[in-house]
């Protein structure tokens, strides 16, 4: 699979998980709306419900992609992937907000009217399908035969709401479940901890490869057997020099020094050495090296490591090449990072000018910044959530709480993937940076539902919050895990990667959204106390009023 086609699979698997959870949202917000309301009434309650977050998680997307897609990206790849997702963000919360709105209008016609919402006709009395087969009563009911349309709450009924409800959220919230919740996270913040430690700082070049393609044999093999060596670099002198200088000759020594090298200059500087021969000047050296050296049979592969051009009678080289090996330790990528972190420099300070190149430096280059990127990207966002959100929510522990929970998703994210032999390329890097957006995305209605309820205690709080929210979310991921299912069966070690980012991070904001999040909530700030106060404040008064009236009015209280 080629990067470009990767980048727009996982646009459309990143597309899929924003705007699916915009979908459910508003079916959800739709479901809790009265049914005895009209139609226009119960798409303002919706909008009304659930635009607002949604927009904001929109806007922290576009931001998050937006500084992906800014100069300040030095990988192509990233730039060009984040520039997409600015683009489809807009696309995707234009849709929702304008034709996903409109088929909600219609579909609130079709239900007033009592009009089928697929086939678009009447529909049947419950006596008529009573006389029908179960097939038919099954396409044709409404869903509503045997309950009143006048129930306050219809999505009570769905059966994920309803699973929420009677056994989930008495069992998560349990007093006996609470510790072994809490040894949970203490192993999932230990590993997540254990792989920050040990990532790797660059991409395995088997991870761009194609699964059963020769190359990853290949690969392995010089990994397994010769990886005490670096690859072969070029080193590509590209102005004419004065080879019978002992000046360049040091030079050129120094260059080279510490590589196994396998070059031309050395072995003519030996060959004449060996022939007791002496080239102190430009034609002597020259017409030795082409009439003599490069004649014999054990040296004429150097020719074309040597690029000549005549000007009149005379020969001059313009430009050769010569090849480096270094001998490296088992950490090879690490060092031969540092050797060309050395050679580059030198390259314009030195009075020769050269070129030092592989192909595998493309990978290489970019390997000092695959784990200080995702670090600034997601610290930077974490930032702005808290600045955002300062502005767009009234209760600043809710802001506290997101940025505590979208900090250890991102955390458990990478820790976690460092330990399933994840490396930092930059698929894990664009996975990252979309951790932080899916993490706000399901986290932040859960937190600022449970932050600015008003029921008696916390754990209430978080059951209503888990009710309202819950089901959508839960639609939302189960979805995101069937789009990731195609990627099992793409035939390339990069795909394989994204897969395993992306299932990390839904599975890490499953499990802070249901788990974690539930139970640290319950005995954690925000206190719901100065609610109770409130309420019994306001009971106290109505009490006195209600004492105050009975004493003016004593002829009441005779009558009574």
């Amino acid at each position: 699979m080629k990067i470009g086609n990767l980048c727009l699979y996982i646009v459309i698997v990143i597309i899929l998980g924003h705007g699916t959870k915009g979908v459910f949202e508003l079916l959800s917000g739709w479901r809790r709306t009265r049914e005895n309301l009209p139609f226009k009434d119960r798409v303002a309650d919706t909008y009304s419900d659930v635009m607002v977050s949604y927009t904001m998680t929109s806007s922290l997307y576009f931001i998050a992609f937006g500084m992906g897609a800014s100069p300040f990206t030095n990988i192509e790849a990233v730039k060009v992937f984040c520039q997409n997702m600015c683009v489809s963000i807009l696309l995707n919360y234009f849709y929702i907000f304008s034709f996903f709105g409109s088929c909600l209008v219609f579909a609130g016609q079709l239900e007033q009217n009592r009009y089928h919402s697929i086939f678009c006709c009447k529909i049947p009395s419950a006596e008529y399908l009573e006389r029908k087969p179960v097939w038919f009563q099954t396409m044709m009911s409404d869903g509503h035969q045997h309950t009143s349309h006048h129930e306050t709450d219809p999505y009570q009924n769905h059966f994920i709401q309803h699973f929420l409800r009677e056994h989930y959220n008495e069992w998560i919230t349990n007093i006996y479940v609470k510790p072994f919740v809490v040894i949970l996270y203490l192993i999932y913040a230990s590993f997540s901890f254990m792989g920050c430690l040990q990532i790797s700082d660059g991409a395995n070049i088997i991870n761009l490869l194609a699964s059963e393609s020769p190359s990853v044999s290949y690969a392995l093999i010089q990994q397994k057997y010769f990886s005490n060596y670096s690859p072969v670099i070029g080193f590509y002198i590209y102005e004419p020099l004065e080879y019978w200088n002992g000046t360049v000759q040091e030079d050129l020594k120094t260059l080279s020094h510490g590589f196994n090298t396998v070059s031309w200059i050395e072995q003519y500087y030996q060959y004449l050495r060996v022939g007791n021969i002496s080239t102190t000047n430009k034609s002597d050296f020259i017409s030795i090296l082409q009439s003599s050296f490069l004649k014999k049979s054990e040296f004429q592969h150097f020719k074309n490591d040597i690029i000549f051009s005549k000007a009149g009678d005379e020969n001059n080289i313009i430009a050769s090449r010569m090849y480096l090996v270094a001998r490296t330790s088992e950490n090879t990528q690490r060092e031969v990072v540092e050797l060309l972190e050395k050679l580059r420099p030198l390259s314009l300070i030195q009075s020769i000018k050269f070129i030092v190149f592989n192909p595998t430096f493309v990978f290489m280059d970019h390997y000092g910044l695959s784990v200080t990127m995702p670090v600034l990207i997601s610290g930077f966002g974490i930032l702005l959530v808290l600045i955002l959100t300062f502005f767009l929510v009234i209760h600043p522990l809710g802001n506290f709480w997101l940025i505590l929970s979208v900090t250890s998703i991102e955390l458990g994210v990478l820790g976690l993937m460092t330990l399933w032999n994840v490396d930092m390329d930059c698929i894990s890097i664009l996975c990252l940076i979309y951790t932080l957006n899916f993490a706000i995305d399901h986290c932040a209605p859960l937190l600022y539902t449970f932050v600015l309820a008003t029921e008696h205690t916390r754990t209430q709080c978080i059951k209503n919050s888990l009710q309202e929210h819950g089901t959508a979310i839960l639609q939302n991921i189960t979805s995101f895990f069937i789009g990731l299912v195609p990627l099992l069966f793409v035939p390339s070690n990069l795909t394989f990667t994204l897969f395993k980012c992306l299932l990390l991070t839904s599975s890490c904001t499953l499990l802070h959204c249901f788990v974690i999040l539930p139970v640290f909530l319950t005995f954690f700030p925000p206190s719901k106390k100065h609610h109770k106060k409130k309420k019994r404040a306001k009971r106290k008064e109505r009490e006195e009023i209600e004492c105050i009236e009975i004493q003016e009015n004593p002829d009441h209280v005779t009558a009574v």
